[in-house]
């Protein structure tokens, strides 16, 4: 019973990733600009997460 739970969550999970998959050559397709501010959007907020750690551990370390 648990391997067939164990195999229907794997083939959700599978079929949610070719949904967003979809969804995202969706809309690059679509609106390639607001795709493309998105995409900008998502890496300044991994940069500004990346300075928060460093400066985090900085402080730790003075």
């Amino acid at each position: 019973m648990a391997g067939r739970q164990a195999g229907a969550m794997a083939q959700a999970k599978k079929i949610g990733m070719y949904l967003l998959l979809i969804f995202v050559v969706y809309t690059i397709i679509t609106s390639p600009t607001r795709a493309a501010e998105l995409v900008q959007s998502g890496f300044v907020g991994i940069s500004d997460a990346a300075k928060a750690v460093g400066t985090f551990m900085t402080g730790l370390v003075k």
